[in-house]
């Protein structure tokens, strides 16, 4: 499993630092290395930590982002932020991933990772997971890009329906545009199996199963014939 997206945040604007904060800890791929609120430090603190992305404001003291991000040398990549629309053009001939401008919307930002993501081949990022327990993944949940934390240990199962995938926990149904491959590659293995081509369940919400269902609370849920070797060989290892 790779790791994180190691993250700097270059601001001098304190309540725009504490937004993109809250972000990236809200972003189950990043994690925050440092910050900084003046240019000329920004540039020791990228060769010490040597981080994969840089939040970069453009208008700063000493030196601009633009002119900071020509003294880096392609040393990580970057998303300009500013709260001023007229310097897109001039963040993107810089090769820059994205250009937010402020105030900054969590859906905005988090479009803004999934380009660093496909730039950087970070599609099967989040393989295996293995998160704790108490954890928790985004999914889009509408057309205007609303996104819905889901908390891994609430998920029943996940069953697909045409072009989009229901999300079943205990409280509610949560429906996304996804497919269940995709859910299948990132979902943890050591706790959720696919046991058709229409679902995957959780382990440990099984309440019982025979050779061609498996049930979880009072649903029915098919085991097809291609899934059955490897939703029982999970089972046998619980076996007592």
């Amino acid at each position: 499993m790779r790791d994180k997206i190691k993250c700097i945040i270059v601001d001098d604007e304190p309540p725009a630092v504490r937004i993109l904060e809250k972000y990236i800890s809200q972003h189950p791929d990043l994690e925050l290395a440092g910050t900084s609120n003046r240019a000329i430090e920004a540039l020791e603190l990228v060769q010490k930590l040597q981080p994969d992305l840089l939040f970069l404001d453009i208008q700063m003291p000493e030196l601009t982002g633009i002119q900071l991000s020509s003294l880096l040398k392609d040393k990580s990549e970057i998303i300009f932020t500013t709260a001023y629309a007229q310097f897109a053009l001039e963040g993107f001939e810089v090769n820059a991933i994205d250009y937010l401008l402020k105030p900054i919307s969590f859906d905005r930002f988090v479009n803004a990772i999934e380009k660093f993501k496909q730039k950087n081949n970070y599609s099967n990022f989040s393989k295996e997971i293995n998160r704790a327990d108490n954890e928790y993944f985004f999914v889009k949940t509408d057309g205007r890009n609303r996104f819905r934390k889901v908390e891994l240990n609430e998920v029943l199962y996940v069953e697909s329906v045409r072009n989009n995938l229901i999300i079943y926990t205990k409280e509610e149904e949560i429906i996304t545009y996804n497919t269940l491959k995709h859910f299948e590659e990132n979902l943890p293995k050591t706790k959720f199996v696919q046991v058709h081509k229409s679902y995957i369940i959780s382990i440990d919400k099984i309440t019982k199963t025979d050779n061609q269902e498996v049930w979880i609370g009072e649903k029915e849920i098919p085991i097809g014939d291609t899934y059955k070797e490897e939703f029982f060989k999970r089972i046998n290892q619980r076996l007592l």
